[in-house]
């Protein structure tokens, strides 16, 4: 198996735990929990700041010390937008599960920046659609560059069945900007029905000797989690079955520019 995919347990409690020190990067960490009502999760901040992503259910939240009351609403990824609590480093924060709840806990480093607690609603989120034809999918910008935070940059997607994503192929692996900007990425993965697959490769480019320094290609199953440390990260959802993916990214400057592989490029005027 590639040790870019990180297959989360099928139970419940902490399904999936990605961090820096795991993943050998510096920026991005990322914990999946999956609650049966009334169960909890908590954690510390500490030196990194966290984006809480209701994926599905509703559940209770405190952070900083304040009763954030009960947040979501929907019962399935592809249904809706989410609700989020963005927690400042130095705070704690706990989420006790109302119904089944699935919840992201995404991280990155913060930078002293002294940002409040805040609830993020689904009316506070700007929605987008990208792409044409089969590369059409459709965004949802949870934590966007224009909205406060540290590092973390957070986004979902939905790609439906026989689409593309995350293409043309593109990367953000070089400090360069304004060109290029180095940052971090994780996908976790939904596929509709569940029972479905995906496909994703990651891959760096070739030398010239047709060598590349990273190629993965991997067959993506509902809850899986793929590391992005750098190259260029395409995704394919199969006819049929409905991609979801949340994104986290982080590095040290909080902006996403990315490259376009040149050799497919031209699809971007196709």
């Amino acid at each position: 198996m590639s040790k870019l995919l990180v297959k989360a347990n099928k139970g419940h409690g902490r399904v999936a735990h990605v961090t820096p020190q795991i993943a050998g990067w510096t920026y991005v960490g990322f914990d999946l929990h999956r609650l049966k009502a009334g169960a909890s999760a908590s954690g510390k901040t500490e030196d990194r700041e966290v984006c809480l992503v209701f994926v599905t259910g509703k559940g209770s939240a405190t952070a900083g010390g304040k009763d954030l009351g009960l947040l979501g609403e929907r019962m399935s990824p592809f249904e809706g937008k989410p609700w989020s609590v963005y927690v400042p480093e130095g705070s704690d924060w706990s989420v006790t599960a109302d119904t089944e709840l699935e919840l992201a806990v995404c991280s990155a480093p913060g930078l002293g920046g002294g940002l409040p607690v805040r609830v993020i609603g689904p009316n506070d989120l700007g929605q987008e659609v990208r792409g044409k034809g089969t590369n059409t999918r459709y965004v949802t910008n949870i934590l966007p560059e224009g909205k406060p935070a540290d590092s973390l940059l957070v986004v979902e997607v939905i790609t439906p069945g026989g689409h593309t994503s995350s293409y043309p192929p593109h990367k953000h692996d070089q400090d360069n900007l304004p060109t290029e900007s180095y940052l971090e990425e994780t996908y976790y993965h939904r596929l509709n029905p569940p029972q479905g697959f995906a496909f994703q490769r990651v891959y760096t480019d070739a030398d010239k000797n047709g060598h590349r320094a990273l190629d993965e290609a991997m067959a993506i199953e509902d809850g899986d989690v793929v590391l992005v440390p750098k190259g260029y990260h395409p995704c394919a959802a199969c006819h049929g079955y409905d991609l979801y993916y949340l994104n986290v990214m982080a590095g040290p400057k909080r902006t996403w520019k990315f490259h376009n592989a040149p050799e497919h490029e031209w699809l971007m005027k196709a």
